[in-house]
């Protein structure tokens, strides 16, 4: 009797100790990454990627859905920190701000979670109608487009992060040259004018369409630069991100679909 509860123990032990070991503790400590607002900024702009698929918990250490998980970081007083874990999984729980923090670290983290939130919302809909001719005169709609993946970059041409990423996006373009399935365009706020002049310097390897504003403040809505889209071959939003790393990872995966 006392070798079988041994063993049941010695079971339940392993068990624990494994469910543990998948998701445990916190990668960073989340009272420390608090002291200052560069710490927190430096640790959420390189770890903490809202837009990717992740599994969720809350401050009691309760999963919940993603939606959940970025309403209370769009309205609450938390901050997202991920866990440990031994499988290429994300997992991000919440924290309370504490007290004595930074008050910037609450007004970006909501910030921050208002965005993602609200890009969270948009997957699975369809893009807005659109018509527009890109620099060389081309006409390109949602039906020219039609059953292809469309990756779209969304940006204007003062915005630093954008330009700062062409590098990056110009060897996605090429990686997935031989992809007939596979389009890029962008939407960038400027005139024609404008854009010819500076892409002369700076090289773009998608399809830039020009005077946009309009349209990405009105039909998108977009608050922030750059964004991008990636489009299944049905016309709708796969996801919607705010950078380069996450744009990568993203488009890896609707690829292989």
């Amino acid at each position: 009797m006392k070798k079988s509860i041994t063993i049941i123990l010695t079971f339940l032990f392993f068990t624990f100790s494994f469910a543990q070991n998948k998701f445990g503790n916190p990668e960073v400590d989340p009272i420390q990454i608090q002291k200052t607002y560069p710490d927190w900024s430096v640790y959420q702009s390189k770890n903490i990627m809202l837009s990717r698929d992740f599994i969720a918990f809350d401050s009691n250490s309760k999963e919940i859905s993603k939606e959940s998980f970025l309403d209370q970081l769009a309205n609450g007083n938390y901050i997202p920190v991920r866990l440990k874990s031994e499988d290429s999984k994300y997992y991000y729980k919440l924290f309370q701000i504490q007290p004595n923090s930074d008050t910037s670290i609450k007004a970006t983290i909501n910030q921050i979670g208002f965005d993602a939130l609200k890009n969270y919302k948009m997957e699975g809909t369809a893009f807005p109608p659109f018509s527009f001719k890109d620099l060389n005169g081309n006409l390109v709609t949602n039906e020219t487009m039609k059953g292809k993946i469309i990756v779209i970059k969304c940006w204007y041409i003062h915005c630093t992060p954008c330009i700062k990423e062409f590098p990056q996006v110009n060897k996605l373009v090429d990686e997935y040259n031989d992809r007939k399935d596979i389009l890029f365009i962008s939407l960038a706020e400027d005139s024609p004018e404008q854009l010819k002049a500076f892409l002369a310097k700076r090289p773009l390897k998608y399809e830039v369409i020009p005077n946009m504003k309009v349209y990405m403040n009105e039909a998108l809505q977009l608050n922030s630069f750059p964004t991008h889209f990636i489009l299944n071959k049905e016309g709708l939003i796969a996801k919607v991100l705010p950078n380069f790393e996450s744009l990568e990872v993203v488009l890896a995966k609707e690829s292989k679909l």
